[in-house]
């Protein structure tokens, strides 16, 4: 916003350390709370008489703190690990943000570059985690909905989840194409376009 207003390309190495930090961060909770919610979802409608016993407010407390906690964590190494590489390519981002795939085309150390890489992999899997864990709830919920005899049950029921699974799928269906998008179809327009639209959207 900074840059747009007065019409510079700059930004500071704390900056944009922070802006990979944050990114990171609110990026890792809103996945783990999405999960989280989805188990909400799960019990309220395949488990209502334990849901007060499953979803009481100590264990709301417990969990949305280790989704923050988690987010963190993640933010954290990756933040560090990164801004830990010595830049040996200049300064230049092709880039309106700081993006990590950006700073790690500057870096010329081997092994931290390597080290990234397998944080990002362990993030990946920790995502790919949370996404089967949503789709078999999801599956579950589906089941339980479509026994329910009353069509204005089944759709008090699906209200309720429609929302949850639209924002989930924006999530997943906008990261998922602008880093996993085949090489063929990558230019540095394109891949401007959709950081905006990934940044905009968190």
């Amino acid at each position: 916003m900074h840059n747009s207003l007065w019409g510079t390309t700059t930004i500071s190495y704390t900056g944009c350390a922070a802006q990979i930090f944050f990114f990171f961060f609110f990026m890792s909770t809103e996945l783990s709370l999405l999960t989280i919610m989805c188990y909400d979802r799960y019990v309220a409608i395949c488990k209502p008489l334990h849901y007060g016993t499953l979803l009481g407010s100590r264990a709301c407390a417990h969990m949305a703190a280790a989704a923050w906690a988690s987010g963190f964590l993640n933010a954290l190494l990756h933040t560090a690990n990164t801004f830990s590489l010595p830049l040996c390519q200049g300064n230049a981002l092709g880039q309106f943000f700081c993006e990590i795939p950006q700073i790690l085309k500057l870096s010329c150390s081997h092994s931290g570059y390597l080290r990234e890489i397998g944080l990002i992999v362990v993030s990946c899997c920790l995502v790919f985690n949370c996404f089967i864990f949503i789709v078999f709830s999801y599956v579950q919920i589906f089941r339980a909905v479509l026994r329910i005899p009353s069509q204005q049950g089944r759709h008090k029921a699906f209200s309720t989840c429609l929302p949850h699974l639209a924002v989930v799928s924006l999530f997943i269906n906008t990261a998922a194409f602008a880093h996993l998008k085949p090489s063929s179809i990558s230019s540095p327009s394109l891949d401007l376009v959709l950081s905006v639209l990934w940044c905009l959207q968190h």
